[in-house]
């Protein structure tokens, strides 16, 4: 008999299960992050010091930016299930993010670096839920956390390199804008991969039985309910320029911003992998409630603290929430839904998180100007334990069809 209790490393290789996909997908995701995290840690900098933003504009850029995209990842996720090509579609958003990194240097006002963050995410909102179906159909529902939870390792571990290279450049003396020139170098590469060696995959690891062909009939009751949940939290889920910006103000100089981030990337790469193992292991809905419960702590703290030491290790803990949630709450898309409908699945998924971006940004804004950091990071912490106990609650429901 197997033994419940056992570790769930025993036995297999860690990578057993992977497909060529996966990898392929996660060297993709990798580059491109090598290049997008070359320029965002330096974004919410060179919008305050450079071109004179407020911390209000730097809300409404990232909100925006993220909200007016997510109607496209609802239709490319529809678009993928209806034309059954998901590779094509990924393809598209990757290039045009892509194509935009070298124009936010040549940027001399606010609202065009407005318009040029819009275009990027519109590609990430073309790319993202046919990129995640992909990858769902690519792998069995028994390795389908470990997919994700590689997937988002590979795609953290750019988020290392490519902070790291921008501070590298920086300290040689190069500026703002060579930086992001230099960004695109690593997405056009990308691009380049994933049309050579990505296949398209019709596969179907579907884990609920179907009885119809009915898109009504794919979903568990639990899915539009755990949209709700997933909207509650994303309302307390501001950008992170806002986590950079409190950290410039506790004492984090500007030569360390890059080195800060890639901390935190080293803790969601070493907890991705992990992270999804386990949700294979021991159940999605347990992981996800844990990294909540973290991302509370976090805020909670944040908006105390006052010194680089305990910017440093808030900053750690909080790449843990990452490792515990994201790879995780996709995994469990794919298995409250058809697998002829994941795209769609995904596509709503992100649309929501996408949406509720504009205002969690504006939000945490007007608190921040208004009452403070510690009224402003203590609103995302009270919905993040709200999130928590709701889904703890929806979890120990078992899954009915609609």
């Amino acid at each position: 008999m197997k033994d419940r209790h056992s570790s769930p490393f025993k036995g297999k290789s860690l990578f057993s299960g992977l497909t060529k996909n996966i990898f392929t997908l996660g060297i993709v995701s990798f580059l491109n992050d090598v290049s997008s995290e070359m320029i965002y840690p330096l974004l919410p900098i060179f919008l305050t010091t450079v071109l004179g933003s407020s911390i209000a504009f730097v809300g409404l850029i990232e909100g925006t930016a993220e909200s007016t995209a997510s109607l496209l990842k609802f239709f490319s996720g529809w678009l993928s299930d209806r034309w059954k090509k998901r590779k094509l579609l990924t393809i598209w958003g990757y290039s045009l993010s892509s194509l935009t990194r070298p124009l936010i240097a040549l940027s001399t006002a606010s609202w065009q670096v407005l318009l040029i963050r819009f275009t990027d995410r519109a590609g990430k909102g073309i790319r993202t839920a046919p990129r995640d179906a992909l990858i769902a159909d690519s792998v069995s529902m028994e390795c389908r956390g470990k997919a994700f939870g590689f997937h988002r390792s590979l795609d953290h571990l750019g988020a290392v390199i490519g902070p790291l290279l921008a501070s590298l450049f920086l300290v040689r003396g190069a500026s703002f804008r060579l930086v992001f020139f230099l960004a695109f170098i690593p997405a056009l590469v990308s691009v380049l991969v994933l049309a050579i060696f990505v296949e398209e995959k019709k596969g179907d690891y579907n884990p609920l039985p179907s009885s119809t062909d009915s898109h009504s009939h794919a979903l568990s009751r639990k899915f539009p309910y755990f949209l709700v949940i997933i909207a509650i939290f994303s309302l307390g889920n501001s950008s992170d320029a806002f986590l950079i910006l409190r950290a410039k103000e506790c004492g984090i100089s500007l030569a360390l911003i890059p080195i800060l981030w890639v901390f935190l990337h080293v803790i969601k790469t070493l907890s991705s992998f992990p992270g999804g193992i386990f949700s294979d292991r021991f159940g999605r809905g347990k992981v996800i409630i844990l990294g909540w419960l973290i991302y509370a702590l976090v805020y909670f703290e944040m908006g105390r603290v006052s010194t680089p030491q305990a910017i440093w290790l808030l900053f750690g803990i909080y790449g843990l929430y990452f490792g515990l949630t994201e790879g995780v709450e996709k995994a469990l898309v794919a298995d409250l839904v058809k697998g002829e409908t994941r795209g769609t699945a995904y596509g709503i998924y992100n649309a929501v998180i996408g949406i509720t971006a504009l205002p969690a940004s504006l939000v945490m804004g007007w608190l921040w100007q208004t009452f403070g950091a510690y009224v402003a990071f203590s609103f995302g912490g009270g919905l993040a334990m709200l999130a928590a106990i709701l889904l703890f609650i929806l979890m120990r429901k078992p899954v009915r069809r609609i």
